[in-house]
């Protein structure tokens, strides 16, 4: 008799299978699932040396896959490697000033201050009547000595002080990037908020990263994700292209830094990476070259570590008004290829070339792109890619789609592309897009019903560090729709069920990394990768997912993480 090396009894196996399937126990040997049943048929495999844990109703789920995260980029914008000024952490500017101040006085005279997270849309002073938004005044006034450089949730823009400016060289008359925006105040003056290509004006100052910087901000990173469960993730931007984006973050060195922990077998999760050849507003030629120069690093174990793919920029977000979208923004404004702006030609060819070179060199392509019309643009490039220089099984897929009709997820089922979607995005920003794109697109943003319907390969992410690695949230969001500022239904008609919205952080992420076939799902033979939560996820109220705990995160049959709950005297 061969008995199990772990089992699992008296608890809620969401098994993730063709059927969704609820066993009650499960079994592991050698580090795969051994078999998952009832608790009588599990029972059977315990031995004397079997490990036994009895769930009490506790839920198993196959270890969640978050397919689109900047673990770097997370680890240094995270205590303990940068200040907190997000939500709830700080709601008002007076509350980021004192954050600023005290690690001002703790600093020597120079030294960055360096935050990530605020976000205007819950800050008390920018949601007043009379509000106003953050200026590089009121950091000045609690950092005189020390350059102040804090990015907000979207690590779209950022708020820096009078000492970031003048150690950058930047003022009034300074040349901007294309796309990007430094506000100027009624006297003229820069308020102290770069937004998009402009903060790399800043970024190009501030203290190099690295590659022990590197290391310990994955580690970091790493250690977090398996307190949440997370046993997989997509790093979707690491390469030459990354140099000026989150401050280095993504910078190509990262590559050999994944590449070195795998090797030494202390990753700690499961890692597929995409290549970054040139940055957001990169040319097509830059792309060929620079993808072409990257030396991919041999990887010991595929199944930890795998460069997959390349990532391709198409727009922007519509916050700052960067997407291109078929109509305007409310209010006015809008990207380039806005209905009522001049159509560029030139940035349409760039984009269908650098996926036709990604595609043609033989990687899986993910672009990042927002606005409808750039979404109808990166679906005809992919498609005509493909029928071109056919491959099978390319699993190409669109990175956020925000606005995808459903004509094109139809497009996209029929031609086998993927689409990864934003769930934790949507529940932050909801209410904030009523006003820049207006009420009805706004509720339809992130179309999950739509999405599921079609038939097309949907998966969701976090896209760490623009939001906490929170899939619990997400999963919440894909049911209720909800808005974290107000509470308000964004889009009923766009809710999904539970079932539904697990799979879009298990088996169909697992279908992102072309792993379908050994993750992903809790049958037998597959890895034994686990997160078990501390209560019932099929009853529960979905208003209380998000408060469930991780209580223990397995990785191939080795628990990873194991919550210390307090004892009572």
């Amino acid at each position: 008799m061969s008995y199990a090396d772990a089992v699992y009894t008296r608890g809620k196996v969401f098994t993730v299978d063709e059927d969704f399937t609820i066993a009650t126990a499960l079994a592991v040997r050698d580090g795969l699932v051994h078999a998952v049943g009832t608790d009588a048929e599990i029972e059977t495999l315990i031995g004397p040396d079997t490990v036994v844990t009895d769930l009490g109703g506790k839920t198993i789920l196959p270890g969640i896959n978050d397919s689109h995260l900047h673990a770097i980029a997370y680890g240094l914008d995270t205590p303990p490697l940068s200040l907190d000024v997000s939500f709830p952490a700080v709601r008002s500017i007076s509350d980021v000033r004192e954050r600023v101040r005290e690690a001002a006085s703790a600093a020597e005279d120079g030294a960055w201050i360096i935050g990530t997270g605020w976000d205007d849309g819950y800050l008390d002073e920018c949601l007043a009547e009379d509000g106003r938004t953050p200026t590089r005044w009121d950091l000045d006034e609690v950092s005189p000595n020390n350059p102040v450089f804090l990015q907000d949730f979207s690590r779209h823009t950022s708020w820096v002080n009078s000492a970031a400016l003048a150690l950058a060289g930047v003022d009034e008359t300074t040349p901007l990037p294309p796309g990007s925006l430094m506000p100027i105040g009624e006297d003229g003056l820069l308020t102290g908020i770069v937004m998009e290509g402009a903060q790399a004006l800043v970024q190009r100052v501030l203290p190099a990263l690295t590659r022990e910087r590197r290391e310990e901000a994955l580690r970091s990173a790493i250690s977090i994700l398996q307190s949440e469960g997370i046993t997989s993730f997509t790093d979707p931007a690491i390469g030459p292209g990354g140099e000026a984006l989150a401050g280095g973050a993504m910078g190509a060195e990262g590559l050999s830094v994944y590449a070195d922990l795998a090797r030494r077998g202390e990753l700690g999760a499961r890692v597929n990476l995409l290549l970054l050849p040139t940055g957001m507003s990169g040319s097509a030629e830059d792309f060929g070259k620079n993808l072409a120069g990257i030396d991919v690093p041999d990887t010991v174990d595929p199944r930890m570590f795998r460069v997959l793919g390349v990532k391709v920029f198409a727009d922007g977000i519509p916050p700052s008004k960067t997407a291109w979208m078929h109509e305007e923004y409310v209010g006015g404004g809008c990207g380039s290829l806005c209905v009522g702006g001049d159509t560029d030609e030139r940035q349409v060819y760039e984009v269908t070339e650098m996926v036709r070179i990604g595609h043609e060199a033989g990687y899986q392509i993910g672009v990042h792109v927002t606005g409808d019309r750039a979404i109808d643009t990166v679906a005809e490039a992919i498609i005509a890619a493909q029928n071109a220089h056919p491959r099978d099984d390319a699993r190409h897929y669109l990175i956020h789609g925000d606005f995808i009709s459903e004509a094109t997820l139809q497009r996209l089922a029929d031609n086998d592309i993927g689409v990864n979607m934003n769930p934790t995005i949507k529940w932050t920003i909801a209410d904030l897009e009523v006003g820049v794109v207006g009420t009805e697109r706004a509720a339809y943003e992130w179309p999950y019903r739509s999405a599921v319907e079609s038939g097309v390969h949907l998966m969701s992410s976090s896209d760490a560090p623009v939001t906490p690695p929170d899939w619990r949230q997400g999963i919440s969001t894909m049911i209720l729709r909800e808005s974290k500022a107000s509470g308000a239904v964004s889009g009923p008609d766009q809710t999904i069920g539970l079932a539904d919205a697990v799979r879009t952080y298990t088996i169909n992420a697992a279908w992102q990394d072309f792993a379908e076939d050994w993750k992903g799902s809790l049958e037998a033979g597959k890895v034994a990768d686990l997160c078990i939560l501390d209560g019932d996820l099929e009853t529960i109220d979905p208003h209380d997912i998000p408060a469930m705990q991780v209580v223990t995160t397995v990785l191939g049959g080795k628990v990873v993480f194991e919550r210390v709950t307090e004892s009572v005297a």
